[in-house]
């Protein structure tokens, strides 16, 4: 038996979860046709083959027509979903992991416009400002068909063997009528606290009716809205007495905050650059006073912290979500000692910001997460050794490095700058995105621990490459910055690279022009208003950065709002020519004629990166596959074989941004799966 808190068993009600580790709710947005299929199945399997003690699926899953899935959430009142539940339940069972499933409606959180095209309801006619729809306020007809349709979905989830079910609330229906804010009912649902309980109340002696005393229900919900016209932390104390004293609820999930905009949502749900667990000292105290068993997720990344909240009695249940997304199989090394091998959650919240805009979750630098049917966790040892030459050692690089290795190839690595991490060591210049750094130093450390052969400052020339004498060779040579967009002045202008590393030092007024919409551009933003520098950002889009995504987008503003940084859309940087000592720049718009002419001291240009590809078309004519990719073979999941150069002395390929600019998750995407099958 092990001494670590985090791998003790802890006995809920009848269920005896087998550790302290657990992955809560979320909606990675895999269901087809609102189901778990194949993909959702395989997704929880692979943490419960891992050890996790529990998973807690859907984020949430839907009760009513019309409560409409915003985020491909599964659908809780179909009756075919009872099958495809008892898949995932089995699945996970068989690997000795409990199985939950969280319940909800939407409520206000939602559109009109999706599924059934039925009106959202809530306690308000106030619309989220995240959803933007103008819901019914309900009607008591409203309230018992919706009561009914939680009973019924929770009576399904049993049918499908889950251990228990959570209810959803916090930003949804259920804490609507909580809290005052978003409360605007007469009668019995509203007023006294007592009465902004009656709902959920009622659904959970309506579920207790159906699935009986012995089936553990949960409530996930808001203890502090953290405003003050809306759940005080002290009403959520008396919410949590008041839970427990019903006799009808088995834990509480503890958040803290609200999820309305995406700047709240941040709050509850830190990204990189915040505070680490910021709300798990609170969670403690809803434990402390409640004498509940209590679970908690938010940002509790690493294992240290995670055996913190345990050891201290903090929480009954540590929930460890996106660092299972980065890395499934965290308890696994855990349990043999393996700690320094988990690939660390680096808080980018890419899975996250996907979701929120219509995607599916996927890990920044975990190509497999959510690819569980066609990508590995674990790469195996390929059947004939062979020699690997990369070029270049950014995360495109890293990775195909990483996965020749672990396949018990040969490998070496040309890299012309002193250290591996292309794009990344430059975003990781920002303190708040240092922790990105990760993604570099994990891929070190699993090359070092398998003998791969690193020659820094060396820009690999075609004798390089040949001398070696490669079985294969990978160009992974990354991207420069291109900005010969203008119609005149390509030559006045700087990149926001340029700014970034420091190369060029920001002027007084600074115009960072941008039509990539990425990172890049307001990390630029950021150096030059941090220098002091008044600076303008401007896209020809209708809204900015539309790839940095709205979480990781918070952070962003609030520093240059701070600054006074002005935003421009809809405006086309056509030209600059210089004025003294200063820049004129000539501007115009998609939608018009319409030019106007503004002065800056200097401009910037953000407009992706062109491939660093000549030594891939040097290579090209000595390769056996003449750099051709079998796109079939690769999104199948099969080798390559290509061979129309008999000639040739090896496979050559180009991947990441070598190839276009596209970004982290791309790259390493590109590099796992062709590497896979070598």
């Amino acid at each position: 038996m092990s001494n670590d808190p985090l791998l003790q068993p802890y006995k809920l009600k009848h269920l005896t979860l087998k550790n302290r580790i657990m992955t809560t709710a979320h909606e990675p947005a895999y269901p087809e046709d609102g189901l778990p299929k194949e993909r959702y199945r395989a997704y929880h399997e692979e943490r419960a083959k891992a050890g996790v003690g529990m998973t807690m699926t859907a984020g949430s899953a839907i009760v009513s027509r019309d409560s409409p899935p915003s985020f491909n959430n599964i659908l809780a009142y179909k009756d075919e979903v009872v099958p495809w539940i008892k898949q995932l339940t089995d699945a996970c069972h068989e690997h000795g992991a409990a199985v939950m499933i969280q319940l909800t409606h939407l409520g206000w959180r939602t559109g009109w416009n999706k599924g059934d095209w039925l009106p959202s309801v809530s306690s308000t006619h106030g619309n989220e400002p995240a959803h933007r729809a103008f819901p019914k306020k309900l009607e008591d007809w409203d309230i018992q068909r919706i009561i009914r349709d939680y009973a019924d979905a929770a009576e399904r989830m049993k049918a499908g063997g889950m251990d228990g079910i959570e209810l959803e609330a916090y930003g949804h229906l259920m804490d609507g009528f909580w809290s005052s804010y978003t409360n605007t009912l007469e009668g019995d649902y509203n007023g006294s606290l007592e009465n902004r309980l009656r709902f959920c109340l009622d659904v959970l002696a309506a579920i207790r009716e159906r699935v009986g005393s012995e089936f553990i229900i949960g409530i996930r919900y808001t203890a502090d809205e953290v405003d003050k016209s809306g759940i005080t932390a002290e009403d959520g104390l008396e919410i949590a007495k008041m839970l427990r004293d019903s006799g009808m609820v088995d834990f509480l999930n503890v958040i803290r905050g609200r999820i309305h905009t995406d700047a709240a949502l941040t709050g509850v749900i830190p990204i990189q650059g915040m505070v680490s667990a910021p709300h798990l000292d609170f969670a403690g105290e809803v434990r402390r006073l409640t004498g509940m068993p209590t679970f908690h997720a938010a940002k509790i990344a690493d294992v240290a912290t995670a055996r913190h909240a345990v050891a201290n009695g903090l929480l009954d249940m540590v929930g460890m979500t996106r660092a299972h997304m980065a890395d499934p199989h965290i308890v696994k090394k855990i349990v043999e000692g393996r700690e320094d091998d988990i690939r660390p959650c680096v808080g980018a919240t890419y899975c996250l910001d996907r979701i929120y805009q219509g995607g599916e979750a996927l890990c920044i630098h975990n190509a497999a997460t959510g690819r569980e049917l066609t990508m590995p966790h674990d790469v195996l040892p390929a059947k004939v050794s062979k020699k690997v030459v990369i070029v270049g050692a950014g995360p495109a690089g890293l990775e195909a490095a990483r996965v020749a290795a672990e396949r018990e190839h040969q490998v070496v690595v040309f890299e012309a700058a002193a250290d591996a991490g292309g794009q990344i060591r430059l975003t990781a210049l920002s303190d708040r995105r240092r922790d990105m750094i990760g993604i570099v130093d994990w891929r070190m450390a699993q090359c070092a621990a398998r003998d791969v052969e690193f020659r820094f400052n060396t820009w690999a020339e075609v004798a390089d490459v040949v001398v070696e004498q490669p079985d294969v060779v990978i160009v992974a040579t990354g991207g420069l910055p291109d900005t010969d967009v203008l119609e005149v002045g390509n030559d006045l202008v700087v990149s926001s690279w340029d700014i970034i590393s420091g190369d060029v030092k920001p002027a007084d007024t600074v115009l960072i022009y941008d039509d990539a919409g990425d990172h890049a551009a307001l990390q630029a933003a950021e150096v030059v208003a941090t220098a002091g520098g008044a600076v303008e950002v401007m896209t020809p889009d209708r809204s900015f950065s539309p790839e940095v995504m709205g979480m990781n987008l918070v952070p962003y503003v609030r520093e240059l709002q701070k600054k006074d940084a002005q935003f421009t859309v809809t405006r086309r940087l056509m030209g600059v020519t210089r004025e003294g000592n200063q820049l004129k720049a000539e501007i115009g718009t998609d939608y018009s004629d319409l030019r106007s002419h503004k002065m800056y001291d200097q401009v910037v240009v953000n407009h992706g990166t062109l491939p660093m590809d000549d030594l891939y078309f040097e290579l090209k004519p000595m390769s056996s596959n003449l750099g051709e990719v079998d796109y079939d073979a690769l999104i199948a999941g099969g080798a390559q074989t290509i061979k129309t150069n008999p000639d040739g002395a090896f496979q050559l390929f180009r991947i990441g941004d070598a190839v276009s600019a596209r970004n982290t998750h791309a790259a390493i995407y590109d590099a796992l799966r062709l590497v896979k099958d070598i």
